[in-house]
């Protein structure tokens, strides 16, 4: 008991009475455990109304997002539809040419530029689902990337590829062809848009222990500091024309479905910039 007033005293002053024929009496009291929990009841209510508020903007934002990525995914299988009837056209024109005699290095050429129409295609008919991941030669993949820009850029511009003196062995990842291409030819267009017509265009590949990697080097105008951060998000671009979605693209085709990396390694003003991507090695 006379700890019990002891708390009491400690919590609330006691109220002193008078009482007949006891004279001067003290009295100990505290708030009730309801009294006590009502204090806490608003403090509670706040934070439930801030989580049901957090929660409900996380949900509008996914939504949001679901419905984008529907939109961008439908018309990008409507363009894929789309470019099927053309392209069929353009197989049989080259045949009709080919009857009449047209130079077959032409012919070649246009046979190429049809087949990479016919992989764009399928890029755009992929958007959506899962990619299928088979194992690849790297090497052959990046060499056939420069064979098909050589020729369509410009003579001012040295494309050239180099293999690290360390590879022993061949170079196997596990990547979806169709979707690596574009990574390739996305970061081979920005360089040579950085590079204004003329300069050094170099890759380099090699193996990492874990990881074989990929550098993409150009001696453009380079990338500022202060915009690095941001160069892979959507709506980034250095050029008058164009959307900014080709390196957001690119990191979510290497990071998301390749289970790798994309990077700018190296960049400095006026010197060039240097991407780099880690692929995991194939077990």
């Amino acid at each position: 008991m006379l700890a019990l007033t002891a708390v009491m005293a400690a919590d609330n002053k006691p109220l002193q009475i008078e009482l007949p024929d006891h004279g001067k009496c003290s009295i100990y009291y505290q708030n009730s455990f309801l009294l006590t929990q009502l204090k806490f009841y608003p403090v509670i209510q706040f934070i439930v109304i801030a989580l049901f508020l957090i929660i409900a903007y996380f949900l509008f934002n996914f939504s949001r997002r679901a419905e984008q990525n529907q939109v961008w995914v439908g018309m990008s299988k409507e363009t894929a539809h789309q470019l099927g009837t053309p392209l069929s056209s353009l197989i049989a024109w080259i045949e009709l040419l080919r009857m009449k005699g047209i130079d077959e290095e032409t012919l070649g050429e246009m046979g190429k530029d049809i087949k990479r129409l016919e992989v764009i295609t399928e890029r755009f008919s992929k958007i959506g689902s899962v990619p299928e991941l088979n194992e690849q030669n790297l090497e052959n993949i990046i060499k056939e990337s420069v064979a098909y820009m050589k020729p369509r850029i410009s003579k001012k511009i040295n494309l050239k590829v180099l293999r690290n003196d360390d590879i022993k062995d061949i170079l196997i990842v596990k990547i979806n062809v169709p979707l690596f291409d574009w990574v390739i030819e996305n970061l081979f267009r920005n360089a040579i848009d950085a590079m204004e017509g003329g300069g050094e265009l170099e890759v380099n590949y090699g193996d990492k222990g874990k990881y074989i990697y990929i550098d993409v080097h150009d001696t453009g105008k380079g990338i500022a500091k202060s915009r690095l951060s941001t160069v892979f998000e959507p709506g980034y671009t250095s050029k008058k024309r164009g959307w900014g979605l080709g390196l957001s693209l690119a990191k979510r085709i290497i990071n998301e479905y390749h289970n790798g990396k994309i990077f700018v390694k190296k960049s400095e003003l006026g010197k060039g910039t240097t991407f780099r991507i880690q692929l995991p090695k194939s077990q």
